[in-house]
């Protein structure tokens, strides 16, 4: 195939992907759900498990062998640059306001359900499940505890933003912990990783050290280099979309060449740009949304090139099942309880339960990162890929039953409110007194 006739492939794929996307996240819309939901179901609509089981062998003819390996890198900077604006947007001040929920949310929201994964792991091969090489041996135990317990940061910040609840005290603890909660993921997905083909000869403790030197120096070399740069009055650097690029993809390639994702080092890199007043770029955080969520949908169709449902079988239905109780009940419990613990009242700790079970994107990459790394097989990733999908669509449901069934908690009075100088409360951002 010349040059020409793969540029027309690779364009007409992009236009079917994005059209399809955009048409179904309107209708997820209507119906109530976040528009990632309907992305992600376009890309597996476009995929072997719908429309390649039609006649004519149309997913394979639609996207060629020459064309995915494009769309795919297209896809990963999507993925960088959309990292790059969660990390941005995240208030380190509403962490230090709510420190002990959110402490309590992610350390309880990750062990708990790591704990589940790795059990139901060293127990597949007894369970008569998914039989084959991949179910033995440390980077599998791993890898499985990472795919039960991660938390897809930009899907739940997506859902937080869309039903009007960033800024509150529940959006800020969620966020705030599915901030923390990944990067423990990230860290045990390394090491999973390490002794497979992906990692090379690097062994885990150097890959620890390497990272925490890249942490340090960003955070007391790169950040405060940014701050006289772009913050000092008269700066030439009036544009900081193309420095907010530039950042992004050196953190991505950073945490690459450690053998993690780049949306680790992307996510970082989006931590440490400047803030005017503390608060983020209003116009930087919308055009890094922007480009990266325009793209985005061209990850979820290269997922769902990878899994095809309708070869799952008895035996991975059965694990799907077992993954969904477990997984479910891992996540939504223990994000309650540790809320509770933490200070909230009973609709605030349930609506972060709720939140905190959302795996959608973060999910997909990890598993995608399994499978390229010969962890998984393709029949145990289009279980996990489903355990994802499933947990994020609830979400949104899950959260409506909240709001309908929970009272919210009463408002200061008005006379309070007037003698202390503060304005009402949402019902969302009270907490409960300790």
């Amino acid at each position: 195939m010349n040059s020409d006739a793969l540029t027309a492939d690779v364009l007409g794929d992009i236009a079917l992907v994005l059209g399809t996307s955009s048409l179904l996240g309107a209708l997820a819309r209507r119906i109530g759900q976040p528009t990632v939901v309907g992305q992600i179901t376009a890309g597996v609509i476009l995929g072997p498990s719908v429309l390649g089981r039609l006649p004519g062998n149309l997913t394979e003819r639609l996207f060629t062998h020459a064309a995915v390996p494009f769309i795919s890198l297209i896809a990963q900077i999507a993925v960088v640059i959309f990292m790059f604006g969660v990390g941005y947007e995240i208030d380190l001040r509403s962490v230090r306001r709510h420190r002990r929920p959110v402490t309590f949310i992610a350390v309880g929201a990750i062990a708990v359900p790591l704990a589940i994964g790795t059990t139901i792991a060293l127990t597949m091969d007894r369970i008569g499940t998914l039989h084959g090489a991949h179910t033995e041996g440390r980077s599998f135990v791993l890898f499985f505890g990472v795919a039960t317990s991660i938390t897809a940061l930009p899907v739940l910040a997506a859902i937080v933003r869309e039903r009007g609840i960033a800024g509150t005290t529940v959006g800020d603890i969620a966020t705030s912990a599915a901030g923390f909660m990944d990067v423990v993921a990230w860290l045990v997905l390394a090491a999973a990783v390490v002794g497979t083909d992906v990692a090379g000869d690097r062994s885990l403790p150097r890959t620890v050290l390497l990272l925490a030197g890249f942490v340090a120096a960003a955070v007391a070399v790169v950040r405060p280099l940014l701050n006289w740069t772009l913050l000092r009055p008269g700066s030439a650097l009036s544009d900081k979309a193309p420095v907010a690029l530039v950042l992004a993809a050196a953190g991505a390639w950073v945490t690459a060449s450690l053998g993690l994702h780049p949306i680790f080092g992307a996510f970082v890199a989006g931590m440490i740009m400047p803030k005017p007043q503390g608060a983020p770029d209003k116009g930087l955080l919308r055009a890094m949304e922007q480009t990266g969520g325009l793209l985005l949908p061209l990850f979820f169709v290269v997922t769902g090139l990878t899994m095809n449902i309708g070869a799952l079988g008895g035996g991975g239905l059965a694990l799907l099942a077992v993954m969904l109780v477990c997984g479910i009940g891992g996540k939504v419990g223990a994000g309650y309880a540790m809320a509770r613990l933490g200070g909230l009242d009973t609709r605030q700790s349930a609506m972060i339960g709720a939140l905190v079970n959302t795996r959608g994107l973060t999910e997909l990459i990890a598993l995608n990162v399994g499978l390229n790394a010969g962890i998984i097989d393709t029949r145990l990733f289009t279980v996990l890929v489903l355990m994802a999908l499933i947990t994020t669509f609830m979400t949104a449901p899950l959260l409506t039953v909240i709001e309908r069934r929970l009272p919210a908690a009463a408002p200061p009075s008005a006379a309070a409110s007037a003698g202390s100088g503060n304005a009402p409360e949402s019902p969302y951002s009270t907490v409960r007194p300790r």
